[in-house]
């Protein structure tokens, strides 16, 4: 039996798996496709995203700004920054007032469930 590994559901959150989940609902709702398909294409963006943005993306960035709130919980780190800066390799920084990161182990076998 193969190894069944597990991915993050976060990018479900993100603009383009918003899209994909109200495409997919609507096509739910009007019976074009079947609940367990559904679930198939969700399970395989988790897995085509988590995978390109690890072995694709080697973009660095740094950053930094007023720690506002953290929390480590179910091996998931979350940060909210007021005020942060980041700054790219080739110089270009960004500001904004209040921003939200989610750090994942990527090495987790079981990731616990999106919320």
């Amino acid at each position: 039996m193969a190894n069944k590994q597990n991915y993050y559901e976060l990018y479900r959150k993100s603009t383009i798996g918003e899209a994909l989940t109200d495409t997919l609902e609507e096509l739910l709702i009007n019976q074009y496709i079947s609940n367990s398909l559904y679930q198939k294409i969700l399970t395989q963006f988790d897995k085509t995203i988590n995978e390109a943005l690890s072995n694709t993306v080697k973009a660095k960035t740094t950053f930094k700004g007023n720690l506002h709130t953290y929390r480590f919980c179910d091996n998931v780190w979350t940060f909210i920054l007021d005020n942060a800066q980041f700054k790219t390799e080739a110089n270009e920084i960004v500001r904004v007032d209040r921003v939200k990161i989610v750090a994942c182990d990527a090495n987790v076998q079981d990731p616990p469930p999106s919320k």
